[in-house]
């Protein structure tokens, strides 16, 4: 598997296909990684598309990883990281394989690392599909600083060297804020580029979040009947007919 060499350690990824690229972000949270989008084998079918397989298969290159101390990718943990230290992560894989101009996509926490993105390099990004995003949960606000240190206690069992003050720290630094944890409502409402909404409807994913984000961002094209075997078809025709109405000539 390829390797991207960071600073503090090193990011697994993968590259299926060829034509414009599009940069995916996998559901799970902290533990995003790109087996996260197939079904798993023998398991039960999953309630999205593997994009993974329908983006190449429609023209697109489809660029997947495993974010920072999650699947093979190991990092440094410090009291200072934060959404900004994805970003980082996800501008330099796409300058390390030439791309300049990319989608992004995003399951889960994903929407969130979509938005960071075009906030950080807004020239760069032509269009956003935020999918089942996260958010904070109007009756579960304490959800993900909770997450936060289940998922701490893993990586320390693992990594007994890790620094408990800079897991706290960091974690503060994702979670104790509003909305979509990494940027604001103010942000959303002059958002530069055209979005998709494939709206959550759980305590991670709130449909309240998903409403704010439909009403709040410009233009934005949601599509509602998205989740389930029944809608795969469709999901996936609506997705990528709007990465191809997006895609520079």
């Amino acid at each position: 598997m390829p390797v991207l060499e960071r600073p503090d350690g090193v990011i697994h990824y993968q590259v299926h296909g060829t034509g414009f690229p599009v940069l995916l972000f996998a559901p799970g949270g902290l533990r995003s990684r790109m087996e996260m989008w197939p079904s798993p084998p023998g398991g039960p079918a999953r309630s999205w598309v593997d994009w993974t397989r329908a983006l190449p298969a429609a023209g697109f290159c489809a660029v997947a990883m495993d974010q920072r101390n999650a699947g093979q990718s190991r990092t440094e943990i410090r009291a200072d990281h934060g959404w900004h230290t994805y970003t980082a992560d996800h501008l330099a894989l796409m300058d390390h394989l030439g791309f300049q101009r990319f989608h992004v996509l995003g399951g889960c926490i994903g929407g969130s690392y979509c938005l960071n993105a075009v906030a950080a390099a807004p020239a760069r990004i032509p269009c956003a599909v935020l999918q089942n995003p996260i958010g904070v949960h109007p009756e579960h606000g304490t959800y993900f600083p909770d997450s936060h240190r289940e998922w701490s206690a893993e990586q320390r069992a693992a990594r007994p060297e890790l620094d408990p003050a800079a897991l706290a720290s960091f974690g503060r630094n994702m979670w104790d804020h509003d909305f979509v944890f990494c940027v604001d409502r103010a942000f959303a409402r002059a958002c530069p580029v055209p979005t998709m909404l494939l709206p959550g409807s759980d305590i991670p994913h709130p449909a309240a979040t998903s409403a704010e984000l439909a009403a709040l961002l410009p233009g934005v094209e949601v599509l509602t009947e998205w989740r389930g075997p029944q809608h795969l078809a469709a999901q996936e025709a609506a997705v990528v007919d709007f990465l191809r109405r997006h895609t520079p000539a």
